[in-house]
């Protein structure tokens, strides 16, 4: 996955790009492959470790992430299941301190909507307005080095170190939790990406590859986050989008099975 993960962003005509390798068998994958990369040594938080290696090792990113910061770096922090066709740094809007990807699949989930809960016994006020918005994912998000950045990463990694938690759920409930008795908020400024060109693998399998009209569209990104088998998906996806192979994606269902 990594291997693709590289060649498709060397395929985009990205060249600014860095691996941060947390163990030596990637850093030689990187050296043999002539791949940049930092050799960074990570230690997973005791509570941690049992949430499984993929939570675990992931949360390990926003303590990395404020190195680059501090020195006055922006980064677009990608996970390795996600595939660029297309520079992402031509698309990014750069006004906000994050500016990540959605988890949603249509406009109202992923830029938020007007969610009405119903409560029969209050009569006349009965209905209260609530605002949804389906999560920024984690594996794919531009941030910049501004001060509610960088106090961000330090909320997400200090409660990663004392909670058994998932990252990303971490990650949203700091940068939306507004202040309240008690607590402070964070005061960042969000945008959503726009979610066909930074685009879910739920978009993609059960909209996209469906509709007529984005036949010859192409996304910035694809990232392969709603399903387990990966590798498979990635590889067929660059049969679909970059060699022309239409019936590429045919064998696939819209979802997975549940485990």
């Amino acid at each position: 996955m990594v291997n693709i993960w590289f060649s498709s962003l060397k395929r985009a005509g990205v060249s600014n790009y860095l691996l941060v390798a947390l163990d030596d068998q990637i850093a030689h994958f990187c050296k043999s492959n002539q791949v940049p990369f930092y050799r960074r040594d990570a230690t997973i938080a005791a509570i941690q470790k049992d949430t499984g290696d993929n939570h675990a090792i992931s949360g390990l990113k926003f303590h990395l992430l404020r190195e680059f910061l501090e020195l006055g770096y922006s980064v677009l922090l990608s996970d390795v299941d996600i595939l660029f066709f297309q520079n992402p740094f031509l698309h990014l809007y750069r006004d906000c301190d994050v500016e990540s990807m959605s988890d949603g699949y249509n406009n109202q989930t992923a830029y938020g909507y007007d969610d009405v809960s119903d409560d029969p016994k209050m009569g006349w006020a009965r209905y209260a307005h609530t605002m949804r918005i389906w999560v920024f994912n984690s594996g794919l998000f531009y941030i910049r080095p501004t001060i509610p950045s960088i106090e961000l990463l330090d909320r997400v990694t200090s409660r990663l170190s004392k909670e058994k938690a998932w990252d990303q759920a971490v990650f949203n409930e700091e940068l939306f939790r507004p202040s309240h008795p008690g607590y402070e908020g964070l005061h960042a400024s969000l945008r959503v990406m726009d979610y066909y060109l930074f685009m879910n693998s739920k978009v993609m399998f059960t909209i996209v590859r469906k509709d007529a009209n984005f036949d010859g569209f192409l996304p910035v990104a694809l990232h392969v986050n709603y399903h387990p088998d990966k590798y498979e998906r990635m590889l067929a996806l660059i049969n679909y989008f970059v060699n022309g192979k239409k019936d590429a994606l045919k064998a696939f269902p819209d979802g997975s099975e549940w485990r």
